[in-house]
């Protein structure tokens, strides 16, 4: 298996990342754009790290017009086998309270406007999905969280709405109803293109709020997001330091199938395939590509 390099893309509240040693910092370009942020390269111990913020410093993005096609193929081209993605959530159970970390482990899309995919007309593509996160990857963030002795909860699905408005009454007790978990603003389309990108994917949840269902809790707003970020932001940085000095050298097998995310999920004929389309795929699929 090839050398596993760690990514970790930080959401809001998270916009760097403390102890990274040899820091330093890559600006990538891709055919699909530019990610949020430069690419902030470094190692923790015998691991190598590569940490974007999604929202870029200062919180300058808003999670619909984030070019997430941008960030996981800059993520690919700096060798990232492994992601971890950091999102502040919202909660639809009074168990899962705030400060608390939710280690989601399935997603529902409520997002209407975003590129979700790098395939398309030219060049058409269907990868596996129903479990899109890689468990042992999740195991190795459990495991990170055990040793920090950080509070989380293993599993659940995660509804990923477009905002950039929180959610109405109706649709938070619509939810509520339906059994989610939580609820927030990013891992659609990350996921998606994480999975045809062939990297490994998992997510921490960082409850800060009761979404806008809970009777005794007041509506979520900006300014109660970031009392419990401040809080939560410390538990972040332990767990992704511990997780990367513990991390493998060499990339894990997916059980889920990430790591080979790509095989036979081409359909158009190679006679068939649009040049200019294979040449913006030449990271995230240049595996497959070059075997035909």
């Amino acid at each position: 298996m090839a050398k596993a390099v760690l990514g970790i893309i930080g959401g809001s509240g998270i916009y760097d990342l403390p102890g990274l040693e040899g820091l330093t910092e890559r600006q990538v370009r891709t055919p699909w754009g530019d990610p949020s942020d430069a690419l902030r390269i470094g190692h923790i111990g015998d691991t190598q790290v590569v940490f974007l913020p999604r929202h870029g410093r200062g919180h300058r993005i808003p999670p619909g017009e984030i070019n997430y096609r941008a960030n996981i193929d800059a993520m690919k081209r700096a060798g990232v086998t492994d992601l971890v993605s950091f999102s502040a959530c919202g909660s639809f159970k009074e168990e899962l309270h705030p400060g608390l970390f939710v280690l989601v482990d399935n997603f529902i899309d409520r997002t209407v406007r975003r590129e979700s995919s790098f395939f398309g007309t030219g060049c058409v593509a269907h990868v596996p999905f129903a479990h899109p996160v890689g468990p042992a990857l999740q195991d190795l963030v459990a495991r990170a969280a055990d040793a920090e002795g950080i509070a989380y909860r293993r599993g659940g699905a995660g509804v990923c709405m477009e905002g950039p408005q929180f959610s109405t009454l109706a649709e938070s007790l619509g939810y509520k109803a339906q059994g989610y978990d939580t609820i927030h603003m990013t891992s659609m389309p990350e996921a998606k293109l994480a999975r045809e990108a062939e990297i490994t994917y998992a997510v921490v949840a960082m409850v800060t709020d009761y979404d806008c269902w809970h009777a005794e809790h007041e509506s979520v707003d900006v300014a109660s997001v970031i009392r419990v970020m401040e809080g939560n932001r410390g538990k972040a940085q332990r767990l992704f330091a511990r997780l990367a000095r513990d991390f493998p050298q060499q990339r894990i097998p997916c059980p889920a199938g990430s790591h080979r995310a790509l095989d036979g999920a081409i359909l158009t004929h190679p006679e068939a395939r649009d040049p200019a389309v294979l040449a913006k795929l030449d990271a995230v699929a240049g595996r497959v590509l070059a075997a035909h």
